[in-house]
């Protein structure tokens, strides 16, 4: 019984470890787990960068199939992680971080599909499940392209510049060289869905095109100058049989709707210049120049003559080809040596009679010139008295009218002033007699009031009297006298019954 006692405990032992085992394995188990998920799933591309996924498990790809389309296959897949945080089980998954496909400026991106169907026989471009070169480019940019579906090929972007155009040949297309014999064999350019130089032309500027699928060719428009120097000279023989050397310059140009087949019918610039311009000129100059003797290649009127045909000659044959020739000019024509001396002097001696024919021309005019100032100095000092002359006329006609317009007034003033002292005179005389008759009227009122006053005093003594004690009579305060004395016997008269009886009778 103790044996198995002992044999119990022990079970229960075990049964206790197992059970909290379990519990200690658990929280392990979660605290690990986070760490071993950030550490172990974390799947974290950083800027410019992408995450390309590989499937560990699931159904195996087919043969040649590179690239699990589906979700379930096994093997790279096609669709990329762009930059971020993503967790994926590293049983199930693998990936690889690669660095995402950047387009720079001033170039194209050509896409290459390393996946897909193999292409038909004489096929360069992939259609849309096909495997090869597509058509469309990748502009400058950046782009999340998985490296192992497409292989990006970088190219320099098609700069045309200014005064220049740029030719289309396209690469693909229909070939006029087989099937039925079209009607255009022969031409150099073709239709827009045929293979070859295109007819139209790219203007200045930029084009991100497919170097798979289409070329540009650079043609200048510019204007081209050749110096014909000594070494690059034009010779012909002259109708004497002379040598005769010409030396200029040549301007011409491509003519824009012209580029497409100039540049595959003849070539580039210098092209142009040796294979039609020159040959040309040349040929036009042994022509022509043959025509006449040395002798009249050295006078500026052949000369110019000879560039005048020679400009026209090339403008109609090279216009025709496209070509617009914009100026000839012939700078020298070297005859042989052994008349250069001799029509030298003779040019000298032509040069000479025309220099003196010039001075005798000068003289003259000079002569004639003199005549002419003088005369006009002649005419000019005429001119200067007539109008001396006129102008003292007029100052005198002036000053005439001045004085009688003057005297005219003075004349109506004294007319004037004289009606004033009539006026004055004859108001004066009026002012006169008016005054004269106030005075007789005022002293005849007075001489009536002294004769009525005379009369009432019957006598003039009694008038004066009478006036004389009026103006004493207010002058006189008091009287002392006697009436004896003389002052006294004044009022003797006012006391004397006499005195009294004639006062009285006077004052009736």
């Amino acid at each position: 019984m103790i044996f198995l006692k002992k044999q119990s405990g022990e079970e229960n032992k075990k049964l206790f470890f197992l059970a909290h085992a379990g519990w200690i394995a658990a929280g392990i188990l979660i605290f690990f787990l986070p760490y071993w998920i950030w550490f172990f799933w974390r799947i974290e591309p950083k800027a410019g960068e992408i995450a390309v996924l590989i499937r560990k498990t699931g159904e195996p790809l087919p043969s040649g199939k590179i690239l699990a389309t589906e979700i379930h296959e096994k093997g790279i897949q096609m669709d990329v992680l762009p930059e971020g945080r993503y967790f994926y089980n590293p049983y199930t998954w693998d990936w690889q971080i690669k660095k995402i496909t950047d387009i720079p400026a001033g170039k194209l991106g050509v896409q290459i599909r390393l996946f897909g169907k193999d292409l038909p026989e004489g096929k360069i471009i992939a259609g849309n499940d096909e495997k090869g070169i597509l058509k469309e480019v990748l502009m400058p940019g950046r782009y999340r392209i998985n490296p192992y579906a497409y292989e990006i090929r970088l190219f320099n972007a098609i700069s045309v510049p200014l005064g220049s155009v740029g030719v289309l040949t396209q690469l693909t297309g229909k070939d006029i060289l087989t099937g039925p014999v079209p009607d255009n064999i022969n031409t150099y350019l073709v239709g827009p869905e045929e293979k070859g130089v295109q007819t139209t032309v790219y203007p200045p500027g930029t084009y991100y095109l497919n170097p798979y699928l289409y070329m540009i060719t650079i043609v200048n428009l510019k204007s081209q100058r050749f110096e014909m120097s000594k070494e690059d000279s034009i010779n012909f023989l002259s109708q004497d049989g002379f040598t005769i050397t010409v030396e200029g310059t040549l301007e011409w140009a491509v003519k824009q709707d012209s580029a497409p087949l100039i540049t595959t019918e003849v070539g580039d610039l210098d092209d142009v210049l040796n294979k039609i311009i020159l040959p040309a000129a040349r040929g036009f100059s042994r022509i022509e120049g043959s025509k006449k003797p040395a002798i009249d290649y050295i006078m500026g009127e052949t000369r110019q003559e000879f560039q005048d045909k020679l400009a026209k000659h090339l403008t109609d044959l090279c216009g025709k080809r496209g070509i617009e020739i914009r100026s000839v000019l012939i700078r020298n024509i070297i005859p042989p040596q052994k008349i250069a001396g001799i029509i030298r002097q003779r040019q000298i001696a032509v040069q000479n009679r025309r220099k003196y024919e010039q001075q005798i021309a000068e003289a003259q005019s000079r002569a004639e010139l003199a005549k002419q100032e003088e005369l006009a100095n002649q005419n000019r000092e005429k001119i200067e008295q007539e109008t001396i002359k006129i102008r003292a006329v007029i100052n005198a006609q002036q000053q005439q009218s001045v004085a009688l317009t003057e005297a005219n007034k003075n004349l109506e003033v004294a007319k004037l002033h004289n009606e004033a002292a009539d006026f004055q005179a004859k108001a004066k005389v009026a002012l006169g007699e008016a005054q004269r008759d106030v005075i007789k009227m005022k002293m005849e009122a007075e001489a009536n009031a002294l004769q009525q006053k005379a009369q009432s005093f019957k006598d003039g003594s009694n008038w004066a009297r009478y006036v004389f004690y009026q103006t004493i009579a207010k002058k006189i305060m008091r009287i002392f006298t006697d009436d004896q004395g003389a002052i006294g016997n004044i009022f003797n008269q006012f006391t004397s019954p006499h005195a009294s009886s004639s006062q009285k009778g006077g004052t009736q």
